[in-house]
């Protein structure tokens, strides 16, 4: 290690403390300094590469890319390249898709629980797949046998994919991306799941939702995946302040016991006030809360590992993003 004595112990040992997840996946973070005690600096490892986020303008992480590119190709076992992905914009634009550092391609899919699911890391300033949904994925694995489920705000489509993975027999996924969507048809392609029973359909969440409610369309399990905010002609999703409104937007796609899965990513909203506004909704005797999905530790960081805590308190959920599974009921009891 006298190479790379530069590197901070913190990365190595929070590095160290990762390898039992090679186990069940090649996708995982490495590093998260926001809680692991470099705010700002973000290493997860996607098959043979490594992608660097730097999430902040100061000058030593940006000093200190190179080191770390280079620390990693000698000490992480199979790593061949290293991205850096500066998520403040800079002047001359671009680098927030990525600067290949090191290797010469980079892998174009990743495996978690079995399940192939293709990646574009330069695709935006994100990787093109959440780690932080890794538990959902294998809860759809395992409970979406014979099931139609709806992927809405899919993004790359993993959710829907794991879905369809686990035996459903009809997955619906939309997003206002056709481009993240096309991702989201090849990840179905790699696992040689059956064409006709995956239906992409790219647009606008509030009007796709209101196309599928005026065609009484029911599924056995909906996925409310929304950004933190957005605006568009159609309507605005804000996580902090308008997740009720965007539950009962979507209930009436529900099939009468179905699931109704709903992530909220805000990190200033608390999770006993999220748990609050779902008990609220939950005091009807049409919606159940069910239970949560944790966020993997490799996210969330170790006990051992852990130097600041998130900005508001997450309990009962283990992280920012909060995953509360509600078990829905209907008047007219249809399936």
């Amino acid at each position: 290690m006298e190479k790379h004595q530069d590197i901070p112990s913190v990365i190595t040992h929070a590095v160290k403390r990762r390898r039992s997840f090679v186990k069940e996946t090649n996708a995982y973070r490495l590093f998260n300094g926001f809680y692991e005690g470099i705010p700002g600096l973000v290493l997860d490892r996607y098959g043979s590469a490594l992608v660097l986020f730097n999430h902040t303008e100061k000058d030593f992480l940006k000093g200190a890319m190179h080191n770390i590119a280079d620390w990693a190709l000698e000490y992480l076992e199979g790593v061949d390249s290293v991205l850096l992905k500066q998520r403040q914009r800079a002047e001359n634009g671009g680098e927030e898709n990525g600067i290949l550092f090191a290797g010469q391609s980079l892998p174009a899919s990743i495996m978690e629980y079995s399940v192939q699911y293709a990646l574009d890391l330069q695709i935006n300033q994100d990787a093109s797949f959440y780690l932080d949904t890794r538990e959902l994925r294998r809860w759809l694995l395992a409970h979406s046998v014979g099931k139609r489920v709806l992927n809405t705000f899919a993004y790359t489509g993993s959710l829907g994919v794991a879905a369809g993975a686990g035996g459903a027999a009809q997955v619906v996924q939309t997003d206002l991306s056709r481009t993240f969507l096309s991702i989201a048809e090849t990840s179905w392609r790699l696992n040689d799941l059956d064409p006709d029973k995956c239906e992409i359909i790219p647009g606008d969440f509030f009007r796709v939702t209101a196309r599928l409610r005026h065609s009484r369309r029911l599924f056995d399990c909906m996925i409310l995946d929304p950004p933190f905010f957005s605006d568009t002609d159609a309507g605005r999703v804000d996580m902090e302040a308008g997740t009720t409104r965007l539950i009962n937007k979507v209930r009436p796609l529900v099939a009468h016991e179905g699931v109704l899965i709903v992530i909220n990513n805000a990190l200033f909203l608390s999770g006993a006030d999220f748990k609050a506004e779902l008990n609220q909704l939950c005091k009807s005797e049409y919606l159940f809360f069910e239970g949560i999905i944790p966020v993997p530790a490799d996210v969330t960081g170790f006990q051992e590992t852990v130097a600041v805590h998130p900005p508001v308190d997450p309990a009962p959920f283990n992280h920012p993003t909060k995953i509360a599974l509600l078990r829905v009921f209907r008047k007219d009891e249809r399936k």
